[in-house]
């Protein structure tokens, strides 16, 4: 862990080696060097644009006086420095770059400022990141909680729309007033992780965080660098990790961002067809420029070592990896073999996680990868690209798919249910239920299930039992623990008051009882990405919907069964074949009263018959309640 700088001392100048690291392509640390820097003799600037022919600082300290601070030229290196007396923490500040080139000058917020104003302004802001952390015990213990084989539930959430003060305009919560909440809510829950949909500042809100233009700054929409580290801090002394969405595959074209910087294409292709992301509108990164790279990964390390971050959620890996990405012919450029590979981006994805792990050996970092791309959670000595675990995409759209059909049709589909074992092992995997899943007419979680009111909460926590039954770290949106209705809006509150319902507030206390036994049995974690994790008892019962799995650990006796109704039709005496004779008790069935449920259920568990069945010596003939999930652990 790095040592902060005393408050107050003078920030060093860019050394010789400096420059040639971020020329290179492997400075991972610019955020120290770059930017705006207050000390005791004022406030150090350096900024990159090496095509500019001047560049001053304006802002509130000079009236914004296009001509009165210039910055010198460093040599070679196109960064542009210098100090300037009396500028002090909390002062606005932007670049007015002129370029060499046809005349342009623009004004440009500073690509490594730590705070900005608050959209929809746009102007950088003076800022020191002096922060006394009261999170030692976790980031001491944290590389024992968020590993492969280690129970990884992850809430993921947007800050800006969780909960809100309708009797103040509808305001969002601050960061301190999420810090007075969220932790609480979700040790409660039994969240082990929170993940933030991005943090860092971005103009425009109906974004979500995924068009940056501040790539140092969290969004001071709710606070300041201080009251977002001090969330972090909460969380970490709750026992909750977290994880930040971070988004290097493109970036808006807004006039005071990153685009067409220094009058020239700076950070972006200038070639359209490698530039320009037709599903976004908005300017892809040249990953084959050094000083490029070392800005991205410099952002990435800046999260994890100023702020403390667990883990890293890279968001569009797709979208990085091919050319072609949502082009047609003529509209690419292929690589230099002729194809569609993205040659640059891949090596600085491998470079990404491995300077990540290098650094930071106990955090995690995550793709969101949507393609059949071999090797995403793989080392990159091997090839792959270096990621810790993928998102698994094809699980996702599988399952509710399958949870959207009437039950009396998904015996033509119980292939949508196994067809992940074929391939569960080929990546270390997250299963999500995020917040893509949730907007733009999909309608809520709840919604998509197939039935009546009754059948659509009785399917939501039968498919939360499954998706605890898979191998993999778990991720859901926030709203879905409870069953809102409505579809996710960034404009508004979730519908907290729905959870006092008993529908609800019973597929809260599911969620929760799920997390505590995905954390209490070692066999539901310890093998999550090992095949000798998984059993099959029964994958091939389509013609009464059911499924029986067994999960296992490194202990014999601490297997898990778990058999799913995926009818509503109850079914008694179903027989199912276990490993060995006992006592099997009934660990969680979702059909219980406290869930809502109709309350069927094997009276707190099953002796096992010496009767063979599905290839075991041993059997228990059990009630499967309608649309249920039902856990058993020999005692």
């Amino acid at each position: 862990m790095k040592t902060p700088r005393k408050k107050n001392e003078n920030i060093r100048a860019l050394s010789d080696q400096d420059l040639y690291l971020f020329n290179e392509g492997n400075h991972l640390r610019l955020y120290d060097r770059m930017g705006a820097h207050p000390g005791k003799d004022g406030t150090r600037f350096a900024v990159w644009a090496p095509n500019a022919k001047s560049v001053h600082v304006i802002g509130d300290f000079n009236g914004w006086d296009r001509g009165s601070h210039p910055l010198a030229q460093r040599g070679y290196s196109g960064i542009w420095e210098g100090i300037i007396p009396g500028v002090r923490q909390g002062q606005n500040y932007k670049y007015f770059i002129t370029s060499r080139y046809g005349g342009h000058s623009c004004e440009k917020a500073d690509p490594f400022a730590f705070a900005a104003e608050v959209p929809p302004k746009t102007a950088s802001v003076v800022w020191d990141l002096d922060y006394k952390w009261a999170d030692g015990d976790w980031m001491k213990s944290r590389g024992g909680r968020c590993g492969l084989n280690d129970p990884v539930s992850i809430y993921e959430m947007h800050l800006g729309s969780w909960r809100r003060k309708p009797e103040e305009k509808n305001r969002p919560l601050t960061y301190r007033e999420l810090a007075a909440e969220l932790p609480a809510y979700l040790r409660h829950m039994g969240f082990t992780h929170v993940e933030f949909m991005p943090v860092a500042e971005h103009p425009f809100y109906g974004s979500w965080g995924y068009q940056a233009t501040g790539y140092f700054a969290p969004t001071s929409r709710y606070g300041s660098p201080q009251d977002f580290m001090f969330l972090v801090d909460s969380l970490h002394r709750a026992g909750v990790g977290v994880i930040l969405d971070w988004v290097p595959a493109h970036f808006p074209s807004d006039q005071h961002g990153l685009a067409f910087f220094d009058g020239t294409h700076l950070y972006e292709h200038a070639d359209p067809r490698q530039g320009f992301h037709p599903d976004w509108k908005s300017a892809i990164f040249n990953f084959g420029r050094n000083e490029v790279k070392s800005f991205l990964l410099s952002s990435a390390l800046f999260w994890l070592d100023r702020y403390h971050i667990d883990g890293l959620r890279v968001d569009a890996v797709a979208s990085m990896l091919y050319l072609d990405y949502s082009r047609k012919a003529g509209e690419w450029v292929p690589n230099r073999h002729g194809g569609n590979e993205n040659l640059e981006a891949i090596k600085f994805l491998q470079q990404f996680n491995a300077v990540v792990y290098q650094n930071y050996p106990d955090a995690q970092t995550y793709a969101e990868e949507s393609t059949a791309w071999p090797m995403v959670s793989r080392p990159t000595y091997l090839g792959g690209l270096g990621f810790g675990l993928k998102w698994d995409m094809g699980w996702m759209h599988d399952t509710i798919r399958y949870f959207s059909k009437d039950p009396v049709h998904r015996k033509f589909h119980h292939n949508d249910l196994t067809f992940r074992m074929l391939y569960a092992f080929g990546e270390n995997f997250v299963l999500p239920l995020s917040h893509d899943e949730v907007v733009h007419g999909k309608g809520s979680m709840l919604t998509k299930m197939a039935g009546d009111d009754w059948q659509k909460f009785a399917n939501l926590r039968l498919l939360y039992g499954w998706m605890f039954t898979q191998p993999g770290h778990k991720l859901l949106f926030m709203g879905g623990e409870f069953g809102q209705w409505k579809e996710w809006h960034h404009e508004r509150s979730l519908d907290w008051h729905e959870a006092g319902f008993p529908p609800h507030s019973g597929m809260q206390a599911w969620l929760r009882d799920l997390n505590a036994l995905y954390k209490s049995e070692p066999a539901m974690h310890e093998l999550s990405c090992s095949p000798q994790g998984f059993e099959w008892i029964d994958a091939n019962d389509s013609q009464q919907s059911v499924a029986a799995v067994m999960r296992k650990g490194t202990r014999e006796e601490d297997a898990v069964l778990m058999v799913a109704n995926f009818t509503p039709v109850a079914r008694c005496g179903y027989r199912v074949g276990v490993p060995a004779g006992g006592f099997w008790k009934e660990l969680l069935n979702s059909d219980a009263p406290d869930y809502w449920g109709s309350g069927l259920g094997n009276f707190g568990g099953v002796e096992a018959s010496p009767e063979p069945a599905h290839g075991r010596p041993w059997s228990l003939l059990i009630t499967l309640p309608p649309l249920s999930a039902v856990f058993l652990k020999r005692s």
